[in-house]
C-alpha cells in the first residue's frame, strides 16, 4: 500500500487535513497552533508543509498525516488510510496485489503533463506575438506569467506529440493524460496555455484561451477529466493561493481563471475558481478546511444568483459565513474592473455583502410588490431562502424576517403566518432503494426528480430520490431542464415526476411478482404462489 499512501499524500498536504482540526497560522516557513491534546498556553504543534509532518511538543508526538488521523480519532492504520482515501478520492482497491502498474501509470502522466506545461513556457518566449499578447493585451507581469506558468501550445497540430514521443512518451500515455485530439494530434494548438494544479502544485491538466477572434472555435479549451483531472473537484488557483487564505481568513470565489490571475496580479491573492459557476459540496469543503468566510464574486445575472442560492444552500452544512462581492463600477466581471482600477477590486472585496441579503434583493427587483401576484412570490421565495439558515440560529433568521417583513410593509407576525405555499402531498413510500427495486439503471423521471431535489430548492420525498448519479450530471439536467422554472413550477414538476415514478415502479413490480408467480406454479410451490399473489394484489390496490 505505499504506492497508495504516497498517492494520498501527494493529494491531501498535510496543513490541509491537519487544518480541519487545528487552527494553523502561519510561522516563518512552518506553521504553528495549539495542541489538541495538551494544555499549552502557547502554540506548541508546529506542521512543516515541505516535509509533510507534524510534531506536537507539549505531548512529544509526531508524525505524517496518518499519524495525525490515528491519534485524533482512535483509529487503526488501516481506517486511517481508509478515511483519507475517500477524502483524496483514491481507490484503494487500484493499489492492492499486483495493480501498483497503475500507480505507476498516474506517475507517467504527471510527468508528461510537466514536461508538457515546460514545453509550452518555452514555446511563449520564442514567439513575440504571442508575448505581446500576454504582456501587454492581457496585461500581466512577468512574476504572473511564472506564478501561473502561462505557455503557448504552437499551432503545427503535433509539436507537442512530437516532443514527448521523442522523450519515450507513449500515445496512451499522453491520451490518457488529456493532451491528445481525437485525430490523436495535440487538443491545444494555436492557444494561450494555463496549467490547471492540484493543491500540491502538481499539473493535472490545463485550460487554454484562444489568441483570435475566431467565433468558429470555443474561446477556452479544457482538459477532458482524466485519471488525475476531476472537474467537481478542482479548485483554479487554489495551490498559489492557500497560504493567503490561511493568513487572511477569506476566499474569494471567482467566475473565470483569468479573474484569478488578475486578481493575484492585483494583490488580492485569496482568488479562487471553481469549473464554471458551479459550487459544489467537495468545493465547500475544502474552502472549510482553510477558513469559514466565503466570498462570491459572480455576476448579478440570472446564472449568478442561481450559483449563489445553491451555494448558500449547501454552506449552511459546514458553518461557513457567505457573503457576495457586487460593486463592480459598471464592469462585467472582475478581471474588467482590475483593468480599470485595481483599487475598485480591492475596495468591492471589503465591502462584500451577506450572501441572503443580496439574494433577497434580488429576489425583490425581480417580482412587481405592487401586485397581489408578485407580492405572494416574493413572499415564498423569501420565506424559502431565510428557511435555509441554521434553525439554531434565531437571531440571525429574526433579522432577516424583520428586513423582508418591512420591505413588504406587513407586521413581522404576518409575514410569518402567511400560509401562501401549496399543501404539501404525502406520497406513499414504494421503496427505499427504489433504483434496485426496479431492477434497471436510473429512469429519466428518476433522474430529473433527483436534479430537482438536489438544485431546485424544492421539497422531495427523500425515498424517491436515487443515488449514484453524479453530482455534475444532475447539474446539467437542472439547467437544461428547470433553470428558468419559477418556484411554483418547480413544485408541480416534483408532483409530476413523483406520480411517475411511483407508476414506474409499481408496474416493475408487477412484471417482477408475474415472474415470480409463474415460477412458484412451475414448481408446484402452493406456499410462495399464494404468498406472491397476495403481494400482487396489495399492489393492484395502489
Amino acid at each position: 500500500m505505499e504506492d497508495a499512501k504516497e498517492e494520498i499524500r501527494a493529494r491531501l498536504p498535510v496543513e490541509d487535513v491537519i487544518g480541519q482540526y487545528i487552527e494553523l497560522k502561519r510561522a516563518g516557513r512552518s506553521l504553528k497552533g495549539h495542541s489538541p491534546w495538551g494544555t499549552d498556553r502557547t502554540p506548541s504543534f508546529m506542521v512543516s508543509p515541505e516535509k509533510g509532518i507534524w510534531h506536537d511538543f507539549s505531548s512529544n508526538k509526531g508524525g505524517d498525516i496518518f499519524a495525525f488521523i490515528m491519534e485524533m480519532e482512535g483509529l487503526t492504520f488501516r481506517e486511517a488510510l481508509e478515511k483519507l482515501a475517500e477524502q483524496a478520492g483514491v481507490e484503494l482497491k487500484r493499489y492492492s496485489g499486483g495493480d501498483k502498474a497503475f500507480a505507476k501509470h498516474k506517475e507517467r502522466l504527471y510527468e508528461a503533463l510537466e514536461l508538457a506545461t515546460k514545453y509550452y513556457q518555452f514555446c511563449l518566449t520564442k514567439n513575440k506575438a504571442v508575448c505581446e499578447y500576454v504582456f501587454y493585451k492581457r496585461n500581466m507581469n512577468k512574476k504572473t506569467v511564472e506564478n501561473f506558468r502561462v505557455g503557448y501550445a504552437p499551432s503545427s497540430g503535433r509539436a507537442l506529440v512530437d516532443f514527448l514521443t521523442k522523450r519515450g512518451f507513449t500515445k496512451k500515455e499522453m491520451e490518457d493524460a488529456g493532451l491528445l485530439n481525437r485525430f490523436g494530434g495535440d487538443l491545444f494548438k494555436g492557444r494561450m496555455t494555463i496549467p490547471l494544479m492540484d493543491v500540491g502544485g502538481r499539473i493535472i491538466g490545463f485550460t487554454a484561451r484562444i489568441l483570435t477572434n475566431d467565433k468558429n472555435s470555443p474561446k477556452y479549451l479544457n482538459t477532458p477529466e482524466t485519471v488525475l483531472y476531476n472537474k467537481g473537484r478542482h479548485i483554479f488557483g487554489l495551490s498559489q493561493a492557500k497560504d493567503s487564505i490561511r493568513r487572511s481568513e477569506f476566499v474569494v470565489v471567482v467566475e473565470g481563471n483569468m479573474d484569478v490571475i488578475s486578481s493575484h496580479q492585483a494583490g488580492v491573492c485569496e482568488a479562487v475558481a471553481t469549473a464554471g459557476t458551479a459550487m459544489t459540496e467537495n468545493h465547500l469543503k475544502s474552502f472549510s478546511r482553510m477558513t469559514n468566510d466565503i466570498r462570491l464574486a459572480y455576476d448579478g445575472d440570472e446564472a449568478g444568483v442561481r450559483a449563489a442560492e445553491r451555494a448558500v444552500q449547501m454552506a449552511s452544512k459546514f458553518g461557513i459565513y457567505l457573503s457576495v462581492v457586487d460593486d463592480y463600477h459598471g464592469c462585467k466581471d472582475a478581471d474588467e474592473l482590475i483593468q480599470k482600477n485595481p483599487e475598485y477590486w480591492h475596495q468591492a472585496v471589503r465591502d462584500c455583502r451577506p450572501a441572503l441579503e443580496w439574494l433577497l434583493e434580488k429576489y425583490q427587483a425581480k417580482y412587481d410588490l405592487k401586485t397581489e401576484k408578485g407580492f405572494q412570490e416574493y413572499c415564498t421565495e423569501a420565506k424559502r431562502l431565510i428557511s435555509q439558515l441554521d434553525e439554531k440560529d434565531t437571531v440571525l433568521r429574526e433579522k432577516y424576517e424583520r428586513i423582508v417583513s418591512e420591505r413588504l410593509g406587513i407586521s413581522l407576525e404576518a409575514f410569518r403566518e402567511q400560509k401562501i405555499e401549496l399543501p404539501k402531498k404525502k406520497l406513499k413510500k414504494p421503496s427505499a432503494d427504489l433504483s434496485k427495486s426496479m431492477n434497471t439503471g436510473p429512469s429519466r423521471a428518476q433522474k430529473y426528480l433527483a436534479a430537482l431535489a438536489k438544485f431546485g430548492g424544492v421539497e422531495v420525498d427523500e425515498d424517491l430520490v436515487i443515488d449514484g448519479v453524479s453530482d455534475d450530471e444532475l447539474e446539467l439536467i437542472f439547467e437544461q431542464e428547470f433553470a428558468k422554472h419559477s418556484s411554483e413550477e418547480r413544485k408541480n414538476d416534483v408532483e409530476t415526476l413523483s406520480k411517475r415514478v411511483q407508476l414506474e415502479f409499481i408496474s416493475s413490480e408487477r412484471k417482477r411478482l408475474s415472474a415470480a408467480i409463474e415460477k412458484a406454479e412451475a414448481d408446484g410451490n402452493d406456499e410462495e404462489m399464494r404468498r406472491l399473489m397476495l403481494e400482487m394484489n396489495k399492489l393492484i390496490k395502489k
